[in-house]
Formats: structure tokens, C-alpha cells, sequence
């Protein structure tokens, strides 16, 4: 077998198709072995080897060998069969990994939104679990501000003045503040503030379509609307708030070449981030 290029498994009756230096790359592994006949326990059964285990399990197994990372899918729960199958072959950077159940289980993550509407403006405050996501956020938000003439909420933008774009508040790493709608100047002068949300180029100014929008961008982002409430009745306080199963970071193998090891020597561990 160790002539061969292209190896084609039989695992439980879920057919593999792989090169047979994928099989090598931890040459102390079983299935390094098998491929230099120096295992006889699998069987060549018509031009395949077969392996009597679980099938399932095993593609999760070639994805390690393939891209040395660890990638299950966020409602994966078999951690100690996946790990008993990593120790039958012989592959123990992997087991290891899969032993460090709590780093590769996917966390749930909360988002927090509320919004009150006060006279002419409308007020934001977004608060998150993940701070990752909150700078995220903040990113895509921008707001403008600059100064118009006429009715406020129907007005146009300003003619022949440029918005101004401001910084959002960030009272911690947690959460961020925003507003927009319009504030009385001076004589028929308003001061506008206009609320941009990326990939929109649009500059809003209406609170309701603001809050609109950014239901848009969380929920093509992975949340999902679970409850909404109100705060407070006499400030008119909005509270909505969100979830998604966002993957931790999760754990990959780097490889180090030694002369002599045909392309891989010992692993050792690192974190990768995986996905939101």
C-alpha cells in the first residue's frame, strides 16, 4: 500500500477517498502505518481498506488530517466518542484537543437593545456579552450630525453643508451609545443627527427605521429575536434582546518539520479563532 498514491477507505461502510500522505501526516499514528504496511490489522477488501468503526465520526477525523484543525459543528455533542475514535487511531494531538471539551464547545452569546424615544430623538444603547461584537458593531455604526432648516423629522438633508460624522459613546467594551433625530438651535435651525449602518449607505435620521435597520444587520449576523420588553412606561424604554451559538476559539495542531520526518514532526497546540 505504501506504493500507492490515492487510498480509498471503507469505515464502517462510508467510503473515503484521500492521499495517502493525509494518512501520514503523524507518521506514529495507526493509520501512518497502515499505510506503510507496517499495520495489518485493516483489511484490503477489493481495492479498499477496511476499518470497522464508526463512519460518522471518521469524517471529522480525515477534516483534522486535512486541515489540522478541529471543526465540529455548533450542535456536536459525541466530544468522548470523537475522542475514543482519535485514541483507536492513534492520534493523540487530536484526543487531547477533544479532551478539552469546555474550549471547544460553542458559547451562547447575548445582545441587548434598547431604544427610547424622547420628544424629537431617539435614543440607542446596545450591550453584549462578547466585546468582540460590540467593536464590531461599533465599526459598522456611524453617525453624522449637522445643522438644517424646516420641520425636523421631514426635512431633507442640509444643502451646501457636510454632515460631520461623530464618535460613538462607549461607556465600556460591553456596550455603546447613539442617537439620532433632531434638537431645536436657534431660530428655524435644527441640529440633525443622522444614524449610518454598514453595509447601508443610507443616512437615516427616523429612529424607528434606524432600529429597523439594525435588526436587519443583527439577524443576518447569526441572532435571533428571543424577547422583547419594556423598561421603563414613562420613558418609553424599548428592551430587545437577542442570541446566537457563537464557536469559542477553538484549537489547531501547527506542525513543525524536522529533516528526516518526510514533512511532519511532533505537534504542538494553539488556539485559532473560529467563526463569530
Amino acid at each position: 500500500m505504501s506504493s500507492r498514491e490515492v487510498i480509498v477507505l471503507n469505515v464502517g461502510g462510508v467510503r473515503f477517498v484521500t492521499r495517502a500522505s493525509t494518512l501520514q501526516q503523524f507518521p506514529e499514528s495507526r493509520l501512518a502505518r497502515m499505510v506503510n504496511d507496517d499495520n495489518r490489522e485493516f483489511k484490503l477488501v477489493n481495492g479498499e481498506v477496511f476499518v470497522d468503526r464508526d463512519g460518522a465520526l471518521f469524517s471529522y477525523i480525515m477534516d483534522f488530517l486535512r486541515t489540522l484543525q478541529v471543526s465540529l459543528p455548533t450542535d456536536f455533542s459525541d466530544y468522548q466518542r470523537l475522542q475514543r475514535e482519535a485514541e483507536f487511531y492513534e492520534l493523540y494531538p487530536l484526543a487531547n484537543l477533544l479532551s478539552q471539551e469546555h474550549l471547544l464547545k460553542p458559547r451562547l452569546e447575548i445582545l441587548e437593545v434598547r431604544f427610547s424615544l424622547r420628544e424629537m430623538q431617539t435614543f440607542f444603547r446596545i450591550f453584549g456579552s462578547c466585546s468582540t461584537t460590540i467593536g464590531a458593531l461599533a465599526e459598522q455604526i456611524t453617525v453624522f450630525t449637522g445643522q438644517q432648516s424646516g420641520q425636523g423629522w421631514n426635512s431633507p438633508f442640509p444643502s451646501q453643508k457636510p454632515l460631520v460624522p461623530l464618535p460613538l459613546e462607549r461607556p465600556s467594551h460591553h456596550d455603546l451609545v447613539f442617537l439620532c433625530g433632531t434638537e431645536y438651535s436657534a431660530g428655524d435651525q435644527f441640529m440633525a443627527r443622522y444614524v449610518s449602518i454598514k453595509p447601508d449607505n443610507r443616512k437615516l435620521i427616523n429612529g424607528t427605521n434606524v432600529l429597523g435597520l439594525l435588526f436587519d444587520t443583527l439577524l443576518k449576523d447569526g441572532f435571533r429575536l428571543i424577547s422583547t420588553r419594556t423598561v421603563t412606561s414613562e420613558e418609553k424604554v424599548e428592551c430587545y434582546t437577542f442570541e446566537r451559538m457563537k464557536r469559542t476559539a477553538g484549537l489547531a495542531i501547527m506542525v513543525n518539520q524536522t529533516p528526516g520526518s518526510s514533512g511532519v514532526a511532533q505537534a504542538r497546540r494553539s488556539q485559532v479563532q473560529k467563526g463569530k
